[in-house]
């Protein structure tokens, strides 16, 4: 376990003047608080935060943040508070500890919601200051360190989250060394098997190569010292386990056919050495095609810059190479923690592109915003990971500004990059001057210049187009929003309707101090919730006024040979028998009745069995299936629709089904039944026009029942009798076009 004075000997070899009160301050404070405690090791839980701490100090940060990792599981672990900490070491520390303890609970999650929300409230946490993502990055190093003392399920289930959110957070912050040690300590828990035969792979490559590596080393150093570039620093290395297995997954290959299993950096002094290197190697080793980037006029969006490049070289092996400078190399292993954000002195010699506040964090504050949008945890976790894992493609927009994309954007995804309000109207694009689709994958380089329109509104397609978390939640908005909007316009005419008839006005202004009694946020949200049929329009018009009385459902005689006019509180008349058992609800129970069988044209049943229908019915044109049925009078079979989920019945009974098909000479002499269900707006006059529209395709209306669903909307269950198929989806389609029908389907039983 480190001592005090190690602790305090790693700080001052980066920063001399460290203050060395406040290490050893918090170090004792802490030895106090966790005093006995033990980790599952066995080891004292002191070990812990001492060795995040020790972490830290590699990536060279300042004594705050090493104050804050020794403390940062005092309030959570220990009889600690946020008070005693702001008294002793100051807010600024206090708020950081404070910050971790909250995002604590982060480590044992497994539910997707659960995950989600914590996901959230790390990132919250991180948005004001990222020392506490360093610091939770640092802990959850060390405790993958130690995980083999956990039990097997719970190795797998943090080992899972820490390839899920950690090691690409680390990634995407530009640390390097720790997304690749995260990776591989995951991978060696998730899949033992594969993990022991990569590094095994590994090892036996290693002895058989052995001094290859430095022999390569030397050839390259020598090459560039002879060319002028004499402080040339040349390092190599295996690839990682988990780098060589992923490589192999995604590309389909064997472990023999890996072509680039080491790598190689060169570290020179300045951008314009990081060039003339290239081309020293590149004029003396051939390059393989298409493996050369420059991520040095194009960085990464995590910060990262260097030149690559694969060669085939010494001993005619293939080698990838990677050139930059040392503030370059600096950035690649430590990302924003060797950001000038938290360093007193930054290195502008190779015009540095590093501001006050870098790509990484500009990135991570851009991720935060999305929590203001409005999604579920699910959808915020999603987006999140889409982000995280996503390799880059760099584009330009006609005036030159770059838009870094994940790898398989769109121009949908680059115009949502650009601006919110451009990707919502976006109706085309031309990509390097030529009109593409939408659909087109962009590639490096590509200049895209989005088409817009002031009318559009984005499909609800483009979700399933789209790679970026902000064009999916953005198109998401949009739809929402559209359908509100439509329904809004369907509610406020029942509305007016409704209002109307109580004799009263209509308006939006009166509904806003009833917002609170009709449990809405705004006016339109209380309009489209009627629209949809989830809030009754009398609701409402109780709400704005409450001492209106509304009307009751009344019966009067039509004359009409014993029938009754049945009006509802709403207005809509129905007219039913008088002998209904239960008034518009039973008026069916009376008037159903079968279609005569004796004359029904089905081909393959003799004339001597007892043919019916199911009670939903068949039509020439349907695709049908007979069941023999065994009653006490003796066999019948009764035909059904192939459509009908009442055969799942008859599945494990094959010896009932009988082949059976419309014989359709016959069945052009009849009309048969079929059983149709419309949800239509309640509202004078809506019978009429159903009504009439089924008379006008020579429909037959043979049984009718209504049940109330809401207040504005009925939902009405209709037996017609048409001739075949095509005059019943004719029906269907017209009935569809009515302003007053909501939806219309047919029923099978």
């Amino acid at each position: 376990m480190m001592r005090q004075y190690e602790l305090v000997e790693r700080v001052q070899k980066y920063k001399p003047d460290a203050n060395e009160a406040l290490l050893n301050k918090a170090y004792v404070y802490a030895m106090q608080k966790h005093g006995q405690q033990k980790r599952a090791s066995g080891d004292p839980y002191i070990s812990h935060p001492l060795e995040v701490a020790a972490i830290l100090t590699d990536m060279h940060l300042d004594e705050s943040t090493i104050a804050v990792a020794l403390l940062h599981d005092t309030i959570e672990d220990t009889t600690a508070t946020r008070a005693e900490i702001d008294e002793l070491f100051g807010e600024d520390i206090g708020r950081l500890v404070e910050g971790l303890t909250k995002i604590k609970k982060l480590d044992l999650v497994t539910k997707k919601a659960k995950q989600a929300e914590n996901l959230r409230k790390l990132l919250l946490a991180i948005s004001d200051d990222v020392r506490v993502l360093l610091v939770k990055l640092a802990d959850r190093l060390h405790n993958m360190r130690t995980l083999d003392h956990m039990s097997p399920e719970k190795r797998a289930r943090i080992s899972e989250e820490t390839m899920d959110i950690y090691a690409p957070l680390a990634g995407r912050m530009g640390m390097q060394d720790m997304r690749e040690e995260l990776e591989d300590l995951s991978f060696r828990h998730i899949n033992p098997e594969a993990y022991e035969t990569v590094t095994g792979r590994l090892e036996e490559l290693s002895k058989r190569n052995e001094g290859l590596v430095k022999k390569i080393e030397t050839e390259l150093g020598d090459l560039l010292v002879a060319n002028g570039l004499n402080s040339a620093i040349v390092k190599g290395r295996q690839k990682k386990p988990y780098s060589v297995f992923r490589k192999m997954q995604s590309k389909s290959l064997s472990f023999e056919q890996l072509s680039d299993v080491y790598g190689f950096r060169i570290i020179v002094d300045d951008i314009p050495a990081c060039y003339r290197a290239l081309g020293i190697v590149h004029t003396r080793w051939r390059v393989v095609p298409g493996r050369f980037k420059d991520y040095i006029s194009t960085p990464k969006q995590n910060d990262y810059r260097s030149l690559h490049t694969t060669i085939v070289g010494p001993s005619s092996q293939r080698i990838e190479l990677q050139i930059r400078t040392k503030r370059m190399h600096e950035i690649a292993e430590f990302g924003i923690a060797a950001h000038t954000l938290y360093k007193d002195a930054a290195s502008t010699s190779d015009n540095d592109i590093l501001s006050r506040e870098s790509n990484a964090y500009s990135w991570l504050r851009h991720t935060i915003e999305a929590l203001a949008e409005g999604d579920s945890p699910e959808e915020f976790l999603e987006h999140t990971k889409l982000e995280l894992f996503q390799d880059q493609v760099f584009c330009f927009t006609p005036k030159g500004k770059l838009i870094a994309l994940p790898r398989g954007a769109t121009p949908i995804d680059f115009a949502y990059a650009v601006h919110t309000n451009i990707g919502d109207t976006t109706v085309g694009a031309k990509i390097n001057g030529r009109i593409m689709p939408l659909v087109t994958r962009l590639a490096n380089g590509d200049e895209v210049e989005i088409i817009r329109s002031g009318v559009q509104v984005p499909p609800a397609a483009w979700e399933e187009i789209v790679v970026t978390g902000k064009a999916r939640a953005a198109i998401r908005r949009a739809t929402r929003l559209a359908i509100r909007k439509q329904y809004a316009g369907l509610g406020h005419r029942i509305l007016e309707r409704t209002f109307e008839r109580a004799g009263k006005i209509f308006s939006r202004e009166a509904m806003k101090p009833a917002l609170h009694r009709l449990g809405q946020k705004d006016v339109e949200d209380a309009i489209a919730a009627v629209g949809r049929g989830e809030m009754s329009s009398l609701d409402v018009l109780r709400a704005v006024y409450p001492d209106h009385l509304e009307e009751r459902v009344t019966a009067k005689p039509s004359g009409d040979d014993g029938w009754f006019n049945v009006r509802s509180a709403s207005g809509m008349i129905f007219k039913i028998p008088g002998k209904a058992k239960s008034g518009v609800d039973g008026a069916a129970a009376d008037l159903k009745s079968d279609i005569g069988m004796d004359t029904m044209p089905i081909r393959g049943i003799s004339s001597n069995v007892d043919v019916q229908f199911a009670p939903t019915g068949a039509v020439p044109g349907d695709r049908i299936v007979g069941i023999m049925n065994t009653t006490e009078k003796g066999n019948g079979i009764t035909i059904y629709p192939i459509q009908s989920p009442t055969l799942q019945r008859f599945d494990d009974q094959p010896d009932r089904w009988i082949d059976v098909r419309w014989d359709l000479d016959e069945a052009n002499k009849s009309r048969f039944m079929a059983r149709i269900m419309i949800n239509a707006l309640n509202e004078p006059g809506t019978l009429a026009k159903l009504a009439q529209t089924v008379a006008g395709v020579d429909v037959n209306i043979r049984v009718f029942n209504t049940v109330r669903v809401a207040t504005d909307f009925t939902e009405m269950t209709l037996d017609v009798e048409v001739w075949d198929l095509r005059q019943l989806n004719q029906l269907l389609a017209q009935l569809k076009d009515l302003e007053c029908v909501a939806t219309v389907r047919r029923l099978y039983e």
